[in-house]
């Protein structure tokens, strides 16, 4: 009797598909590495997510324009809203009321405005670049170079016009930012997140100690270096407004191009070179942006706290882990924190002042620690 053969088993088409041709599902919310398939356009869930980012976008701006107009309208001095508006659209020197709105309150909306987005910005470029949810604008010896070159310059040089330390902090960044890349890059590793806050933290030990050095040889520097270390928006003027805020322009354009390569670093960054990215050419770029954004906002009104470090942590809140939103929410909701606490501190002890850098410290220490109960630090 001769024997059938059995029948041969199909195959099924999940076994068949090819490993070339199966993709593994992208994450909900975060960067996606793969691209639609040719002609297939977003789903409607995808273009709803992006209609509501927008739209909160959108309102966060908004938010920033009226909190603009009541820095503008409201300081230590009362002037009604019509006279404000005059002000405003005329020309008129000699008028007491002009000279407050047109000299003082508007270069110091404006200069808000310019470090508000500096600030964020650059708390944002600071995580996405270490990887550190807990990175805030000084982490890479930024704020400590420039707080050195302040605290020589006021010492050494007897500069003592708040606009004179703008150069001298402006050129401190950038020097101790080289620095913290050189010695990031030295050896034959590359620069990695951690050797990068390292060395950053080993320069801001350093030039901290210098300023310490510094002031306490000198009581008129020491008194000096207070006001500016404290963070105020109080000594604005056109000529400071003037000469800070094309650097800010420059951060934050090149801030704005590094959002998709930024994207590609985070998968790794074995998968962002086979994604086409340069992970080295993305962390100069990023230290770059940070130098220019944070040693411009530094230089002008000093250190202020908190701002590039809660803020960043809100807008991945609202907006999930894409550095195309993130830095966008992240630099409108800093210039809306910064000028909120500006205008809370020109009416809390009216008519004196409290400075931003104090009321941003109130706000935003509650705002993090908020944050941090709602949701562990390593999802934020």
């Amino acid at each position: 009797m001769t024997k059938t053969a059995p029948p041969a088993r199909t195959a099924s088409p999940a076994t068949t598909a090819s490993p070339a041709t199966t993709a593994a599902p992208a994450a909900a919310d975060g960067p996606r590495p793969a691209q639609h398939a040719a002609g297939e356009g977003p789903s409607p869930a995808r273009r709803a997510q992006h209609a509501r980012r927008a739209a909160g976008l959108l309102a966060c701006t908004a938010l920033v324009a009226v909190l603009a107009v009541l820095s503008i309208g409201i300081g230590a001095k009362t002037i009604p809203p019509g006279d404000v508006l005059h002000a405003l659209l005329h020309h008129d020197p000699g008028n007491d009321d002009w000279i407050v709105v047109r000299t003082s309150r508007l270069p110091r909306s404006l200069l808000g405005i310019g470090v508000g987005i500096a600030l964020g910005l650059s708390g944002a470029l600071m995580q996405a670049l270490t990887r550190n949810p807990l990175a805030d604008p000084g982490l890479l010896g930024v704020n400590a170079g420039a707080a050195a070159a302040v605290a020589a310059a006021t010492a050494l040089l007897d500069l003592g016009a708040f606009t004179s330390y703008v150069w001298c902090a402006l050129l401190g960044a950038a020097v101790a930012a080289a620095a913290v890349h050189l010695l990031g890059t030295r050896g034959r590793s590359r620069a990695t997140p951690v050797r990068l806050a390292l060395a950053g933290t080993a320069v801001t030990a350093v030039l901290t100690a210098v300023v310490n050095g510094l002031i306490l040889l000198d009581p008129l520097a020491l008194n000096r270096f207070r006001f500016w270390q404290i963070g105020t928006l109080g000594a604005a003027d056109g000529a400071l407004a003037r000469q800070v805020l094309p650097f800010l322009a420059a951060g934050t354009l090149l801030a704005a191009l590094l959002a998709r390569p930024l994207n590609a670093l985070a998968l790794g960054d074995d998968t962002a070179r086979a994604l086409g990215a340069h992970p080295g050419r993305t962390q100069f770029a990023t230290m770059a942006a940070i130098t220019l954004l944070c040693g411009a906002a530094t230089a002008a009104v000093g250190p202020i706290a908190f701002v590039g470090l809660a803020v960043p942590h809100v807008a991945r809140l609202i907006a999930g882990p894409d550095q195309r939103w993130v830095l966008p929410y992240s630099a409108v909701l800093a210039a809306a924190l910064l000028l909120a606490s500006d205008i809370l501190g020109r009416v809390v002890l009216r008519p004196q002042e409290l400075e931003a850098g104090v009321v941003t410290a109130f706000l935003g220490a509650p705002l993090f620690i908020a944050l941090v109960r709602r949701k562990r630090i390593s999802e934020l």
